[in-house]
């Protein structure tokens, strides 16, 4: 799966185009989650474009046929699939459809998510961040990850929003904590990064790595709850005083790279953002680098334990 590249070929205006020129995808299957607007979209064409197949699970699988067609893919060459990642049952219905008809995978691309929405429920009871972007994709990259082949990879959109919060392991619900959508956010991306690390500690000894990324800000449906108020919370947050926006091609061009084109042994257990692997910082408002608590492997090791117990199924080492 790897190629040769340079960590510092592309930067943070590199499109899916600029990355993947000259890569050859024919042969691989690639699922990813969430390909029915925005990055998941335009990931699964520019993958397709270089002879990936693609699978994906979706909430509406009638919109993400729509948008797909309108990017120039054909969805007849796409296994696009129900998917609702804030219903366990659903994930788990999913993954047993996936693994009943594919023998295997080669990547596998946790892209969906909600972003800052106001306080609800999964259909399983947990907080809908929380519950969503990161227990949803726990039970699914889990449930997939004994079809994903050799020199394989997984690939976690995370978000700079983790230095928002770190993961309550005591209160992952906010049933003590007063809610607030951005805490819940950047807990459930917190969560995000340091799955993608324990994972990568298991996966090792079958060559497949798992990474962590910030694809960037980008004005695509994840912001539908965004309002002025929550925007100028956001800015003033990341220490900025106006927010640049990259476009959809920029956005999942990181996605791409740690998919089919950095080295394996590069991004394995990290995090990155700009097509780059960030630093480790303890300052929340440095840009770029993701927060020590994020990338700690106890701690990340202590979360894993935590969502098996939380989502009553155990996974293999």
């Amino acid at each position: 799966m790897e190629q040769d590249a340079q960590m510092t070929d592309f930067g943070s205006e590199s499109t899916t185009d600029d990355v993947l020129d000259g890569v050859d995808l024919t042969g691989r299957t690639v699922l990813i989650t969430g390909a029915s607007a925005g990055l998941g979209v335009e990931t699964s064409r520019a993958l397709a474009a270089h002879g990936a197949a693609i699978v994906t699970g979706v909430r509406d699988p009638a919109k993400a046929t729509a948008n797909l067609a309108q990017a120039g893919l054909d969805p007849a060459t796409v296994d696009i699939r129900p998917l609702d990642l804030a219903s366990l049952d659903s994930v788990r219905a999913f993954t047993d459809g996936v693994l009943a008809d594919h023998q295997h995978l080669d990547v596998l691309i946790a892209n969906a998510g909600v972003m800052a929405c106001p306080e609800g429920r999964t259909a399983d009871g947990f907080e809908t961040q929380f519950g969503t972007n990161h227990l949803g994709h726990f039970v699914l990259v889990n449930r997939l990850a004994p079809i994903l082949g050799d020199g394989g990879r997984v690939v976690v959109l995370s978000s700079a929003g983790h230095r928002f919060g770190d993961v309550d392991l005591d209160d992952p619900s906010f049933e003590r904590t007063p809610y607030e959508p951005w805490v819940a956010y950047g807990r459930s991306k917190t969560a995000n990064v340091l799955f993608a690390v324990e994972l990568d500690r298991r996966l090792q000894g079958r060559r497949i790595r798992a990474t962590a990324l910030h694809p960037g800000a980008i004005l695509t449906e994840l912001s539908r709850h965004m309002t002025e108020e929550t925007m100028q919370t956001l800015i003033a947050a990341r220490g900025e005083r106006t927010m640049t926006f990259k476009s959809v091609p920029a956005g999942a061009a990181t996605t791409v790279w740690a998919a089919a084109v950095a080295g394996a042994g590069d991004i394995g257990g990290r995090y990155c953002e700009d097509c780059a692997v960030s630093p480790v910082i303890d300052d929340a408002v440095v840009m770029p680098g993701d927060m020590g608590y994020a990338v700690d492997p106890d701690h990340a090791a202590a979360l894993w334990a935590r969502s098996e117990e939380l989502v009553a199924e155990r996974f293999g080492p």
